[in-house]
């Protein structure tokens, strides 16, 4: 049993193709990670939604700061279970093997880099499952100059945290108790928050009071996606309001190439759209002329 295993890391992960980390996470690019945040919960969601990927949102956590702030990042993924001497003892002598220093929350907090967002399923334990507290958020500030968690599990020390700049926290509850009787079986492996799926290297993107894990290798096709849903509401908006197009036509999955014909020339004339000039259509010019099997009803 080892923690953090880059090997095992690139298994879990074969269908990134670009740049990883040393400890083998895949490392989506920092313009991706920006351009999210111009970005709706929604917006972000459906493209991979409808991919299959149904389970990689929970929304059922309390936020440190109710601000409207937003939190992305690149995972860094914690798994623990309640303790058990036995299993302590040999999970334990591991980390001091690989060189490790204090507890367990410790080991994954002095392993974060920049753009960096702990996700951390402590299975849903509050009392005496405080992972984070006023120093290990200071940390976690230091360490990925965005910061952030996200913690199946309780907090404390709230009125210090509240006091680290820039830094959001999604967790399960509140507890004074400091963080006991558990056991780390995880580090950089799959993890469950709730009824949400991570891997090492998803993006967390935390907003509107829940939490989705993107896929690193669907986080440039889901940008683009966004942007492309955002200006054809912006074009939709205008064919609805000129009485061109009904609302059912405009809230098709797959629109006609007459439709994507006048929402090219639109982006072209219209200055709102200069942002979305370099889009690719070519998919959706092929579902127009082939047909989506898909589309069966309405816009998600």
């Amino acid at each position: 049993m080892h923690f953090n295993v880059r090997d095992e890391i690139i298994a879990l992960t074969p269908q990134w193709k670009g740049e990883r980390f040393p400890d083998g996470r895949p490392k989506v690019a920092d313009k991706y990670l920006t351009a999210l945040r111009t970005l709706t919960l929604e917006e972000v969601w459906k493209p991979i939604f409808v991919k299959g990927y149904e389970n990689q949102f929970e929304g059922r956590l309390h936020t440190l700061h109710d601000d409207g702030r937003k939190l992305i990042g690149r995972a860094v993924t914690a798994t623990f279970v309640p303790t058990r001497p036995d299993l302590h003892e040999t999970t334990f002598a591991v980390g001091m093997e690989e060189g490790r220093k204090g507890n367990y929350n410790q080991w994954v907090i002095d392993s974060l880099v920049e753009g960096d967002v702990a996700v951390i399923d402590m299975y849903d334990k509050i009392y005496k499952g405080t992972f984070l507290g006023g120093n290990l958020t200071t940390a976690v500030k230091a360490k990925t100059k965005t910061g952030g968690a996200v913690i199946w599990g309780g907090i404390r020390d709230v009125e210090q945290m509240n006091k680290v700049e820039g830094v959001q926290v999604y967790y399960r509850g509140i507890d004074p108790t400091p963080i006991r009787d558990f056991i780390m079986t995880g580090f950089n492996t799959v993890t469950r928050i709730g009824a949400a799926v991570c891997l090492p290297g998803d993006v967390v993107f935390g907003a509107g009071g829940g939490v989705l894990f993107i896929p690193s290798h669907l986080v440039a096709e889901v940008v683009d996606g966004a942007a492309k849903t955002q200006v054809k509401d912006i074009f939709g908006f205008e064919m609805i309001t000129q009485n061109k197009f009904t609302t059912a036509q405009i809230d098709r999955n797959t629109w006609t190439e007459e439709m994507l014909d006048l929402l090219m020339d639109f982006i072209r004339r219209d200055p709102r759209c200069e942002a979305y000039r370099d889009l690719d259509w070519t998919e959706e010019y092929r579902l127009a002329r082939e047909g989506d099997p898909n589309d069966t009803q309405t816009a998600l």
